[in-house]
């Protein structure tokens, strides 16, 4: 399944799908009886609603509209919420605001931020033909073109994120003997596996997901805080929107836990995906080609002479790479410069180990798709997992397979295009986050100042189980 939101894929499993309900899917009618009379409502091909009274007469209902929070408190149509209304979260919104800047121009209502992902930046670079930096400084001029202000990149926020993830593993392994639930600790950044996890298995589950926000959420900490901040701008004067291979980085967006409430303002006000960024180039009748490249903003991007830095490991963010290595160095003073990776089941379930005397002191996993993911539950149920971390994505292949991204040209093959992918993120040149002397500043400068308990509201986050509701169409009236 490629995402919990799209339900998109584009290299199909057959075995790694969770269907949507056929209620949720086709036509059915539901029967409500009045008095001895039957009154139906029944769901038109086109998705309409028609009540229809005892004479056979239609009588079109409005349609309702259901928010993304609304998707999240439903444990039956999440699933197939490509049909949901989403009237916050697209590249039309984007446009709006866009426009409306232009019109009041001279109040500037808002100032308007992109963070750009670096997966959506190789599966456009794969699209146009580009490298991953080309496309990069393409889209910052197309951007600022339609009157963005600035453009950052979320491999700057990931640094974050992955420097979290370590120290955040280190101290779940030193109280493991005291805390049967601080290992395996299961990475966070993949909101699909989150969704699945809150809503399906709850507070079985949830003590083992790593509490670090992910780099999505750590760029709305950046933006919202320091960036605001610096800007002497409130919240609400900054849209921020996020450039995500995944539709459903909207679902995380949208959730309570990213909302300012004394601000009243969200972390990240849109959510735009690598295929709706080309809808926007076709809409303003243009290619990345026919754009010239921009000066990038260097206040959150990681870029070295010009060129996009990233980082090691896997294409969903490498953090079974980095918080192995530190692990090994922190705990066992182990010096590891490269990870082999034992492949089990499929491509999509690997593992690696530290072996020190003989004996395994370290096993960790990457889990990709949610056939490898529920096995991984279940065996965390049963007590069996031997694993001390596990890199969790819902995506098979991960997020450069993510459901937002581009599809390949007509005649493309799929595979082919996803390893041309691939093959562009894995080319930036990858820096250590340790090495990365300006988050490190940032540690220093504006973490450091706002207090310990804040700090740690702004780098980690908290996940809810999610009470199941009853799918409102399967409900007997």
């Amino acid at each position: 399944m490629a995402s919990v939101f799209s339900g998109v894929l584009q290299l199909t499993d057959l075995d790694d799908f969770i269907t949507p309900s056929q209620e949720c899917v086709k036509p059915v009618k539901v029967e409500k009886k009045q008095g001895k009379s039957v009154a139906k409502i029944q769901i038109e091909d086109d998705g309409s609603y028609v009540q229809i009274n005892q004479a056979g007469q239609k009588q079109k209902l409005e349609k309702a509209k259901i928010t993304l929070n609304d998707c999240l408190a439903c444990s039956g149509c999440i699933t197939s919420a490509e049909s949901v209304l989403i009237t916050q979260q697209s590249h039309e919104e984007l446009f709006k605001v866009l426009r409306n800047n232009k019109v009041n121009e001279a109040e500037k209502k808002v100032v308007v931020v992109v963070s750009v992902s670096p997966q959506s930046r190789a599966s456009l670079a794969a699209f146009y033909g580009l490298s991953s930096s080309e496309a990069g400084t393409r889209l910052t001029s197309f951007f600022k073109g339609l009157g963005v202000h600035h453009v950052f990149d979320t491999s700057f926020s990931r640094t974050f994120s992955l420097l979290e993830s370590q120290r955040e593993f280190v101290e779940r392994f030193q109280r493991k003997e005291q805390d049967s639930k601080s290992l395996p600790m299961l990475t966070s950044a993949c909101p699909g596996w989150i969704c699945y996890a809150e809503k399906t298995h709850g507070e079985f589950i949830l003590p083992y997901i790593s509490t670090t926000r992910s780099p999505q959420a750590m760029m709305g900490s950046l933006v919202k805080g320091y960036f605001a901040e610096q800007q002497g701008l409130s919240p609400q004067q900054i849209y921020h929107v996020a450039v995500m291979p995944c539709f459903d980085k909207k679902l995380e967006a949208s959730r309570s836990d990213f909302y300012l409430n004394k601000a009243e303002s969200r972390e990240v006000d849109c959510v735009i995906t690598s295929g709706e960024v080309q809808k926007m180039l076709e809409e303003e009748n243009v290619t990345l080609n026919d754009i010239q490249a921009g000066p990038l903003d260097t206040l959150f991007s990681s870029v070295k002479d010009g060129e996009f830095l990233s980082h090691a490991g896997s294409g969903s963010g490498g953090y079974l790479h980095h918080v192995f290595t530190y692990a090994a160095k922190q705990i066992f003073g182990e010096e590891v410069k490269e990870l082999t990776y034992k492949i089990l089941r499929n491509k999509d379930f690997q593992e690696v180990t530290l072996e020190k005397d003989g004996a395994v002191v370290l096993s960790f996993a990457s889990t990709y798709g949610f056939r490898n993911i529920q096995n991984l539950v279940q065996k965390l149920k049963r007590g069996k997992s031997p694993y001390h971390f596990v890199e969790v994505m819902a995506c098979p292949s991960g997020c450069l397979n993510g459901g937002g991204q581009l599809k390949p040209s007509p005649g493309e093959n799929p595979k082919e295009f996803l390893q041309k992918v691939e093959a562009l993120y894995k080319a930036e040149e990858a820096r250590a986050p340790e090495d990365d002397g300006r988050v490190a500043e940032l540690y220093q400068s504006w973490l450091h100042s706002v207090g310990e308990q804040h700090a740690k509201e702004l780098l980690h986050t908290n996940y809810h189980a999610v009470e199941r509701m009853t799918n409102g169409l399967m409900m007997k009236w």
